[in-house]
C-alpha cells in the first residue's frame, strides 16, 4: 500500500492549530486529551477558503451585480473570521478562466510562503482529462503548499458521467501517484458517479465538498411555506443513500461546508442538522473536516452565523470528536504539522 494512502487511512497524529493575531502567525499544538479548552474555545482550520481579486483574475461564473460580483481579498477574510476561532485556512480554487490556472496557483503559493496570512495550503484548479494535465500537476509533487486539485463538476456544461470517462480517471489516478487529493464538487444527483470514481481510483484521496452539495430545503417538512416559490434541488432519500455509498470508500472524506449558502432567508441550525449529522455519522469522526466556503456562504449567512450554527449542532458530541472535525482531521489530512 503506498505510503500516502496508508497515512490517510490509518495514521493517528497530533492535531495542530495556529492563531493569526496582530499580523503574526503563531502555532499552538494539542495532543489527544491534553487540552482543557471548552468546546466553544476549540480552534478551527478552514478547509474551504476562497479569495478572488477581480483585478487579477477572471471568474466567468460570477453573475453581474450579484453579492459575489466584487473582489474578496485577504483583508476581507480576516475581518470575516474575527471571533470565529478560525486560525488557519486551506485555499480552494475559484474556477478562474482556464488560462489563468497556473497564475492562480503561483499566486496562492506566494501567499502561503509569506507566512503573513492564515492561508497555509491550497487546492488548485485543474482539468484531469486535459492533455497537459500531467505536466501541470507533476510540478506540485511534494509541494508543502499545494495539497490537491479540484474541477467543479456541477456546471451546466458538464454532463452526468463526465468524471468517469477514461481520460478523466487516468488523470485522477495520477493525482494519487503524486500524493495529491481531488475534491468532488458535483450535483447531488450525480454523487454516485463520485463513488464510482473513488472506487476506480483507490490510491487517490477524495474530499466530498459541501456535504455533497446538499440542499437544506430537501429536508424541510411538507407544507413549509418557504417551499412555495422554491423547490429543493434533490431528493433527500437519494442523497442519504449516495452519501453512504461515498462513505463506504475508505479513500473518501467529507467536508462540512457550503450548505448554509442555500438556506432561505429565515433559517435555523436545526434545519442544517439533518445534513450535518448524517455526514458525521456516516463518515465517522476521523473522516470529516470543516470548510467556511467564504465568501460564497454570504449568500445564506455571515461566516460567524455559519460557525455558530455548526457548533450548536455538534455541541452534544464528545469534545474530541468536535476537535477532529474542527481542526485535527484537517491538520492530519493536509499534513499541516
Amino acid at each position: 500500500m503506498p505510503s500516502n494512502r496508508r497515512q490517510f487511512l490509518g495514521q493517528t497524529a497530533t492535531a495542530a492549530t495556529a492563531a493569526f493575531a496582530s499580523g503574526a502567525l503563531f502555532r499552538v499544538k494539542y495532543s489527544q486529551g491534553q487540552s482543557a479548552v471548552t468546546a466553544n474555545e476549540l480552534p478551527l482550520i478552514d478547509c474551504h477558503q476562497h479569495l478572488w481579486d477581480l483585478a487579477k483574475f477572471k471568474l466567468p461564473w460570477l453573475q453581474a451585480r450579484s453579492l459575489l460580483d466584487r473582489s474578496y481579498v485577504m483583508s476581507d477574510y480576516l475581518t470575516a473570521i474575527e471571533g470565529t476561532g478560525i486560525q488557519r485556512s486551506v485555499y480552494m480554487e475559484v474556477d478562474v478562466e482556464p488560462s489563468q490556472q497556473q497564475a492562480e496557483a503561483d499566486h496562492l503559493i506566494e501567499i502561503c510562503k509569506s507566512g503573513k496570512a492564515p492561508t497555509v495550503a491550497a487546492v488548485v484548479s485543474g482539468r484531469p482529462s486535459a492533455e497537459n494535465f500531467k505536466a501541470y500537476v507533476s510540478a506540485f509533487r511534494g509541494s508543502p503548499y499545494v495539497k490537491g486539485v479540484r474541477q467543479v463538476l456541477h456546471g451546466d456544461s458538464t454532463p452526468a458521467g463526465y468524471c468517469l470517462q477514461e481520460s478523466y480517471v487516468r488523470g485522477i489516478r495520477l493525482l494519487g501517484q503524486l500524493g495529491l487529493s481531488f475534491d468532488l464538487c458535483m450535483r447531488p444527483g450525480e454523487l454516485a458517479d463520485g463513488a464510482k470514481l473513488a472506487e476506480a481510483c483507490p490510491e487517490t484521496r477524495f474530499i466530498v465538498d459541501h456535504c455533497g452539495n446538499a440542499d437544506p430545503k430537501a429536508f424541510f417538512k411538507a407544507g413549509d411555506s418557504r417551499l412555495a416559490n422554491e423547490k429543493p434541488g434533490h431528493d433527500a432519500s437519494a442523497w442519504r443513500r449516495d452519501i453512504e455509498r461515498l462513505a463506504a470508500r475508505p479513500n473518501v472524506i467529507c467536508k462540512i461546508s457550503g450548505i448554509v449558502a442555500r438556506v432561505p432567508k429565515q433559517w435555523s441550525a436545526d434545519e442544517l442538522a439533518p445534513i450535518i449529522n448524517h455526514c458525521l455519522d456516516t463518515f465517522g469522526p476521523e473522516r470529516v473536516v470543516f470548510g467556511s466556503d467564504w465568501p460564497v456562504c454570504l449568500t445564506g449567512a455571515p461566516l460567524r452565523e455559519w460557525v455558530a450554527a455548526l457548533k450548536q449542532i455538534i455541541a452534544t458530541r464528545p469534545l474530541e470528536q468536535q476537535r477532529h472535525l474542527l481542526s485535527g482531521n484537517a491538520a492530519k489530512f493536509y499534513g499541516l504539522g
